[in-house]
Parts: C-alpha cells; structure tokens; sequence
C-alpha cells in the first residue's frame, strides 16, 4: 500500500543511489492519483480487509507494523481490529496524508505515522505483526520484500506473525494476438531506420547504417523481449500452469529472492493452437504461523478470471515466432529470474522450453531472454 526503501547493496543487481531511487521509484508512490489506483482494486483490498478483519485474534491487544504504509488504511484497519499500537512506516511525503487520515479517523492515539526507510528507523519495542502490501509485477518486480524480510529480522517477535504469510508464482502457456501486433511493430520501427539511413546520408552526407545493430537490438529489446502487462481472459490460458516458486514470509531470506531458478512441466490442453508465449502471475496466502494459525485463511490471487481484474494483472513473456501445439504436447519448462544489473528493482528472465508433441516427437528447444521493467 505505499514503500518503503531496499538498501540491500549486496544483492545481485545494482542498488542505485538513493536520490536516483527515489526519483524512478519512490516519488510514483507520493501522489494520491497512484494510492487511489491501487485502493480502488477491490481484489487486494478485499483481500486485506478480510484477512484483517475474519483474523482478530492476531491483532487484538497486539502491536503491528505497517511496512510500506502508504495512505496508512492498513495500519487503520489493524487498530479497528484491537490493535494496541500500530506502527505506520512510510519512505515518502505520503506520510503525511496517511498521519492526516489517521488522525480523521480518532486513531491518532494508536497509530503512529514514521517517515523514513525501513532499513534506517528504529523502533522502541519489537512487534507482534507485520503487515504490509509489497508485491510488484510478477511479485518480486520492485524488490519490495527486502525491505519486509529486515523489518521481520530487525523487529518481529520470535512468537510474531506475517500478513501476507505466504506467496507464490505461478506461469502458464497463453495464446494472444499481441505477438503478431508487437512483430509487425518492430518491423515498422527498422523499416523506419532504413529510411533515416537513407535520408541521412541522401541530405547530409553521413552514413548512420553502422549503428543499424545497436538500433535493432534496442527495438528488439523494446518490443518483442520486455515482458507486457495484460489482463488475460482464461480462455488464452492453453494449458495447465505451474509453480516457479513458493515463499515463506517468515523465513524467507533475500538471497533466496534474488535469483529465482526453476523446472517445471506443463500440458497443453487446447487441441490445434499456437502457443504465443506464456503468462505470469502470483497469489499470497494469510495463514498465520503453524502454532498460531489464523482462523480464516484469505487468499489474493491474480490469475487470469473473467470476474475481476487487478492493477497488476498478468506479466506476458512473447514467443516469436509462436509454435503449433496441441492437446497431450508437454512442454519442459526451465525458468531463471534475475535482479536487472542496472537497478535492482527491475528484473531479467531467461526461459527455455523443450515440446515434446504427443506423438512423442521432439521440438527443437528455445531459450529468450526477456525483461520486467
């Protein structure tokens, strides 16, 4: 629900300099425009409000940390629960709409609203729960639960517990006509590069045609290897999707995050179709901990649905030119996301894929590299 500020300089990636960080990703989260988008998802705010609110018991009397506060509506929902103190912890100037709101709403006297980085305030007591809405595209995009992962290890109890608990990613092989339309996209654009040489060296005697590689490589990069935001309809789901990899909030630790590897097999359940490419997306789990566990689980999830959308939707990793497929083909899956090395809160992916058809007949296999940013 707003931020809070990684300093993990060790991570894979390059953790930019602050005053750099702030202005790509932080200052996004100080406008009240961009809170409202994400308040105005009913799939995430009802999610919360009910893993609150059906959960008591773990906020009852208890005192709560709010990583990430943003416009503070999580930090108020946890004291409309019982909680007896609830610390708001906000990197931006949102902090002061969220210490407006609170104070509206007559919790000033439980809440309390601190501006600064996660990473470099200090608390005068360790916590019973930690709240906090840190997911990005595809999950990890943002790089947000690192900031989680040190308030947990700084300041959660040994007895505490994490909302959300637990997460998961997930992918699937989709069908879209997108891929025809950012094909024909890039042949536009170095159609377009051809006529610049042209022109340019026609008008005024330079040739640019040495620089046609780097030019392609960027187009490239810009419309068939950077991964799209979507909203799928379930019907472009063509097969069965599988779990990259599930996390425990309580446990997990940044190096298990940084570099996420996996294999997985998935089955094609359409008959006569293309596979285009595949699509990602995760859920989160409030299930409490195993001896304090909560009494009614509440799932988020941002699969593919034709009831609701959320601001996230789905991540679409192209394939291009797209493959024939049909019922029964199963396709062996090899996945590697990694922080982007420019700046760790974007990411870098290498998919490969092998199709073995239900004739048991071999597809030569693909690997591309794609990027979420």
């Amino acid at each position: 629900m707003g931020t809070s500020e990684n300093a993990a300089s060790g991570g894979r990636g390059a953790a930019v300099p602050k005053e750099v960080d702030y202005a790509n990703y932080f200052c996004t989260y100080s406008f009240l425009y961009h809170q409202k988008e994400m308040l105005s998802d009913r799939v995430r705010m009802d999610a919360y409000f009910n893993a609150v609110f059906e959960n008591k018991h773990h906020f009852k009397d208890k005192v709560v940390l709010d990583v990430g506060a943003g416009s503070g509506i999580l930090a108020i929902w946890s004291a409309q629960a019982g909680a007896k103190k609830v610390y708001a912890v906000e990197a931006t100037k949102m902090s002061e709409h969220a210490r407006a709101l609170v104070k509206a709403n007559n919790l000033d006297h439980i809440v309390e609203v601190i501006e600064g980085s996660m990473e470099d305030i200090n608390l005068p007591e360790k916590v019973d729960v930690i709240i906090s809405e840190w997911m990005g595209y595809f999950l990890l995009r943002e790089s947000m639960f690192d900031s989680v992962i040190c308030a947990r290890d700084r300041w959660l109890k040994p007895t505490g517990v994490m909302y959300p608990s637990h997460a998961r990613m997930w992918m699937a092989p989709i069908r879209t006509g997108i891929v025809e339309q950012k094909a024909g996209d890039y042949q536009s654009a170095m159609g377009d590069w051809h006529n610049f040489v042209d022109e340019t060296k026609a008008f005024y005697g330079v040739d640019m045609s040495t620089l046609a590689k780097p030019f392609a490589e960027e187009q490239r990069k810009y419309y068939l290897q950077t991964s799209l935001w979507s909203n799928l309809h379930p019907h472009q789901v063509i097969g069965t999707a599988g779990i990259i990899m599930e996390i425990d909030c309580l446990t997990a630790t940044v190096a298990d995050i940084e570099k996420v590897s996996s294999k997985f097999s998935l089955s094609i359940t359409m008959e006569n179709t293309k596979l285009c490419g595949f699509g990602g997306w995760f859920d989160v789990h409030f299930r409490g901990r195993s001896e304090d566990p909560a009494e009614h689980e509440i799932e988020l999830t941002t699969a593919p649905s034709v009831d609701y959308c959320t601001h996230w939707g789905q991540q679409v990793f192209l394939l291009n030119p797209p493959t024939h497929v049909s019922q029964g083909d199963e396709l062996s899956v090899n996945f590697l996301m990694s922080r982007s090395k420019e700046n760790h809160r974007l990411m870098e992916v290498e998919l490969g894929c092998e199709i073995q058809k239900h004739s048991g007949k071999l597809i030569a296999p693909f690997k591309n590299k794609y990027y979420i940013e």
